[in-house]
């Protein structure tokens, strides 16, 4: 994963007691990736994580806080990773279109990589038991992905400035298939363990994207 790349010098800058927090992080992110939350017991995270009850309960008050803490350090990580993709695109073009495209090349680059060291998405397994949360876990949620397609309206918006779309779409719906695409992908991908497909359904997008305002 593209974090895994800073992560060495991240952790040099930790003191003890984050680096453990960060671990007990770690553990329970690659099990709730595994086989969900509700089935990740605190006794297994302890013993992956090699610290006591005592040591657990310094860091989270209970599995709802750890579920919480999980989350906003995703939405933390995440977040800056995809924007500094496009950032970087952006570098590159001056055109708007040319710039998401190159910033689509990327994310697909990074996707195979991320689905090749750890499958999965923290924040659909998270959605998909909701039930198992207090609704500051719900809220982040929302807030993240009302982050992320508003950050993908804004440059849709941008290009449609200058490349008005050949075909009668909603921004909006273009952003949220951006975020369909990348959720359903992860889903096929693991149930087909098939870690490239993931990669190739962001790079559909990209020839659909354009061919909405270039045309065919």
């Amino acid at each position: 994963m593209v974090q895994s790349s800073t992560r060495e010098s991240l952790v040099q800058r930790l003191s003890r007691g984050e680096q453990t927090r960060d671990r007990v992080l770690d553990v329970t992110e690659a099990a709730v990736l595994d086989k969900g939350f509700a089935a990740t017991s605190i006794d297994e995270i302890l013993f992956e994580a090699g610290i006591t009850k005592s040591g657990f309960f310094y860091h989270f008050r209970d599995k709802n806080d750890l579920a919480l803490a999980l989350i906003e350090r995703f939405r933390t990580r995440n977040l800056s990773i995809f924007e500094d993709v496009f950032e970087r695109a952006d570098e590159l073009n001056e055109d708007p279109l040319h710039a998401f495209l190159v910033g689509l090349k990327l994310l697909a680059e990074l996707m195979a990589q991320v689905q090749s060291e750890r499958p999965g998405c923290l924040v659909a397994t998270f959605v998909y038991q909701d039930q198992q949360f207090d609704s500051r876990v719900r809220n982040h949620l929302v807030e993240m992905s009302e982050i992320w397609r508003g950050q993908l309206r804004v440059r849709l918006e941008r290009i449609a400035a200058v490349h008005p779309p050949r075909v009668d779409i909603d921004l909006q719906d273009l952003a949220d298939m951006l975020t369909a695409i990348i959720d359903g992908g992860i889903i096929l991908s693991k149930t087909m363990r098939e870690p490239a497909l993931l990669a190739r359904q962001v790079l559909a997008y990209r020839s659909f994207v354009r061919a909405v305002f270039l045309g065919a």
